[in-house]
């Protein structure tokens, strides 16, 4: 259920037992919120923003592995936005953590939802250099040419189909 977080069972301010409450303060939406009023706490359950960086190296784009994920599933570069970080910093910043990249240009390539993870994708297209070194997060990358990439239909592929349709134009 939306705003519904089975980890909160108690304000985190006044350790009171949350309810389920309703109504045009609450966004329409049922949320978990504090019985006392003098508190107020809210569990609005808003999507984490994420940035993504579809990277072009050498003329090929670089998807990787994920430690976690399945063999053969590859993705784009991505992370949490932080607090006060500007979104296409964040994005040049996660390029040099997890490949120890340089990206020397960053554009935009759209905002996704992905709702799946209650997160909202801030999708960049860099332009970086260097000497890919993977850091611990990352198990293995591909290049792949742009005419070869396909996009996937959810997350970050719908930035990529979104950037593949913009460079066929």
């Amino acid at each position: 259920m939306a705003g519904s977080n089975p980890d909160y069972r108690f304000c985190p301010r006044c350790a009171a037992p949350l309810v389920l409450r309703n109504g045009p303060q609450f966004g329409g939406l049922p949320r978990q919120a504090c019985p006392d009023s003098a508190c107020g706490f809210v569990w609005w359950d808003n999507p984490a923003p994420v940035v993504a960086a579809l990277v072009e190296y050498r003329g090929r784009i670089v998807l990787a592995r994920n430690q976690a994920w399945a063999e053969g599933a590859f993705g784009l570069i991505t992370g949490f936005l932080e607090r006060d970080e500007e979104p296409a910093a964040a994005a040049m910043r996660e390029v040099k953590e997890e490949l120890d990249l340089d990206a020397s240009s960053a554009s935009l390539i759209g905002v996704y939802p992905f709702t799946r993870k209650n997160e909202v994708l801030i999708v960049y297209h860099l332009v970086a250099d260097g000497d890919i070194t993977l850091n611990e997060e990352l198990a293995e990358y591909r290049l792949i040419a742009p005419e070869k990439l396909k996009a996937w239909d959810y997350g970050t592929g719908l930035a990529v189909a979104d950037w593949l349709a913009r460079r066929r134009g």
